[in-house]
């Protein structure tokens, strides 16, 4: 075994590789950008290589910078990770011509299923199901649209290198079949340097499953089942889960048979990911194999036991599989949410910033990894396990040049309803503060009623929440253990307010039991009875919840339980009462006795400011450019400026006609949040 291993990669993924490899023995070697000189990863690893600025362009994907690093530290292999280089068959090449092992699979099947056309085509052969379609080279529109017809409506029009949903378009008739395929060929020649395109059948009810195979370089090969992926955004998975909620038995081996065959079919080894979409009648079509290791990787190892990177690892040293087929058990349930720094509530535009609080819940051991002693969190806890992969501390900054996940949330559970329950806990748990995250739209999702009955496609998002996410509204059941939790905490926060300020004779000072608890534009009349063990509030229809826990005021984190049921409440301080943030709600919760609860009945509400005549900055970033000058007059739908954030630029356009009045920004200036733009009459 060799015994240096550079991590060609940053955040979560470098730090979960060097975990592995320092677990296994291993001197490891991080590489770092000038805006990763204090990152997480750099300070896991035994040494650090600074490899240059901080666009990916000039540093992680420079190979001859990586493969100077490689040198400089002796490292004998190198892990690519995800993303960058992973699957760059050159970097390959060039580590292999000096020497160093690729912890990947070789160069041969990097290239061959890194061609979307190619893939397919050896897919067919190798006996694996694919979707109906043409994949020669298209020469014009219309023979675009005759194949379209050949094939039946609705069809998809894809180019051959495509990814992350560039050059693609879904076609239901000839005229969008004609028109997509045009618009598909310009943007993968803009995108790739190569516009061939092809066209298969579109599948309707779409499932994204995908399977993990482990190859060694002595012809053996496995799958370690499967991971459901229907989650996602813009082609952007958001959660996964494994194993599926939809496979049968049979169609998971299946589906599993032929991943391996194919995987066999281009001499694969390492660990990688044949993608399938699979109908509503469970029919399965190959999409794509990934020849690295998948983002979502830790589900499959938490219902397997297999820590994929120590099998990449030794696969990569020339060992022979020790697993076969007949060793791979899988047990229970793990569900993956992905933290993104994106503000869903406006469009989940990207969000930079520094993470002012960032405390993720306590990982516990459970299930598989702990059974085969490879888990590498903390002490066995339960039947139930939390585990957080991330590449970010308190106090870091979220840069604007790299992907915005800075961490991966996952929980194993007996069941797929425990895996589910002990998310929505987890995701309750974990704080961050300092930039705009998903955490409230991840917790709606782990609570919408499609998610928890495993009736989802790839559609999701997009037929769930059409016009964006604008929070959660909770049920009454709900709001009443918010509001009887709310009440036992106000009743603890007066009684240390009555001792700070010396009005507590021999530490008893009688605090009121009667409270109006409004949230959410409810009300409700509560008498709260305390003991040395909790509180017994009692509601005006008679029924009554038991409320404990060890909050005290300052806590941000109130780890409650209401009639044995776990109630965790992000908890803020506002007049009156608590800014409380729970299951993707964000609530105003006033507790107030009955006399203030009259009172404040007759305040007027106080509105919102009118911004209608303002274009504020959707997110921090630069003025790249401004389209418009005082005086003009724009029409809806108009371009007024451009806004750079994490290397993405945003056009912002005009929502209705009007005149520009005022503008207070300049090309080159860097704003933030609601920083007004420009002003209109």
């Amino acid at each position: 075994m060799f015994d240096k291993i550079l991590i060609a990669n940053r955040g979560e993924i470098a730090c979960r590789v060097i975990k592995t490899a320092k677990k296994m023995g291993l001197t490891t070697v991080a590489i770092y950008s000038d805006a990763d000189a204090q990152a997480l990863h750099v300070e896991m690893a035994d040494e650090a290589i600074h490899i240059g600025p901080p666009p990916a362009n000039q540093s992680y994907i420079v190979i001859d910078k990586v493969m100077e690093a490689v040198k400089q530290s002796g490292a004998q292999a190198v892990h690519p990770g995800y993303g960058f280089l992973s699957e760059n068959s050159k970097f390959a090449e060039a580590l292999d011509a000096a020497g160093v092992a690729f912890v990947g699979p070789p160069v041969g099947a990097i290239e061959k299923m890194g061609d979307k056309i190619t893939s397919k085509k050896i897919a067919q052969e190798a006996g694996v199901s694919t979707v109906p379609g043409y994949m020669g080279l298209i020469e014009d529109a219309e023979e675009a649209v005759k194949i379209s017809n050949e094939i039946g409506y609705p069809v998809m029009l894809k180019a051959s290198a495509g990814g992350g949903g560039k050059g693609m378009r879904i076609a239901w008739n000839d005229a969008e079949a004609r028109e997509g395929f045009q618009s598909s060929k310009n943007e993968a020649a803009n995108s790739f340097g190569d516009d061939r395109i092809f066209i298969e059948k579109f599948v309707t009810q779409p499932r994204h499953i995908e399977i993990q195979v482990l190859c060694d370089a002595h012809g053996n090969g496995i799958y370690l089942g499967e991971r459901e992926c229907s989650i996602q955004r813009r082609n952007q998975k958001v959660v996964e889960e494994a194993p599926s909620p939809f496979l049968d038995e049979a169609t998971r081996k299946a589906m599993g048979e032929q991943a391996v065959a194919l995987a066999q079919a281009v001499g694969y080894t390492s660990a990688g990911t044949v993608e399938f979409i699979v109908d509503g009648d469970k029919n399965f079509y190959f999409l794509e194999m990934n020849t690295r290791l998948q983002v979502e990787h830790p589900v499959t190892e938490l219902i397997t036991g297999v820590d994929l990177v120590e099998q990449m690892i030794r696969v990569a040293n020339g060992e022979k599989l020790s697993i076969t087929q007949d060793d791979v058990q899988l047990t229970g349930w793990a569900i993956e949410n992905r933290l993104y720094a994106e503000d869903p509530y406006r469009g989940f535009l990207p969000s930079i910033g520094r993470l002012t609080r960032y405390r993720p819940p306590q990982e516990v051991a459970a299930g598989p990894l702990l059974e085969k002693g490879t888990w590498q969190g903390d002490a066995p806890s339960g039947d139930m396990a939390v585990r957080n992969d991330t590449g970010v501390y308190e106090g870091g900054e979220i840069s604007m040049y790299y992907d915005p996940m800075i961490a991966k949330l996952c929980t194993w559970a007996p069941t797929r309803a425990e895996a589910i329950e002990k998310m929505r806990v987890a995701l309750d748990s974990f704080e961050v503060e300092g930039i705009g995250h998903n955490l409230p739209f991840l917790s709606a999702v782990m609570d919408h009623p499609k998610f928890v009955s495993g009736d989802m496609t790839t559609a999701f998002i997009a037929e769930e929440y059409p016009d964006g996410f604008e929070g959660v509204t909770l049920q009454d059941a709900e709001l009443r253990r918010i509001a009887a939790a709310c009440a036992a905490m106000h009743r603890v926060a007066e009684i240390r307010r009555a001792r700070v300020s010396g009005r507590m004779d021999n530490h008893e000072r009688k605090v009121g039991s009667d409270w109006n608890v409004r949230l959410q534009g409810e009300s409700f009349d509560v008498v709260t009875k305390a003991d040395p063990d909790g509180a017994t509030v009692r509601f005006t229809d008679g029924a009554e919840m038991r409320v404990s826990g060890d909050w005290t005021p300052g806590d941000q984190l109130a780890m409650m339980t209401v009639d044995d049921a776990p109630l965790v409440l992000k908890v803020g301080k506002i007049s009156g009462g608590f800014r409380i943030r729970t299951r993707g709600a964000d609530l105003k919760v006033h507790v107030r006795t009955p006399r203030q609860a009259e009172l404040a009945a007759l305040m007027p509400e106080k509105l919102p400011p009118d911004t209608s005549k303002m274009l504020l900055c959707p997110m921090p970033g630069l003025v790249v450019k401004l389209d418009v000058e005082v005086g003009d007059e724009v029409q809806e739908g108009q371009p007024l400026c451009t806004i750079e954030a994490m290397k993405m630029e945003n056009i912002l356009r005009a929502e209705k006609k009007g005149v520009v009045s005022k503008v207070n920004a300049s090309a080159g200036d860097s704003l933030a949040v609601d920083d007004v733009i420009m002003e209109f009459e």
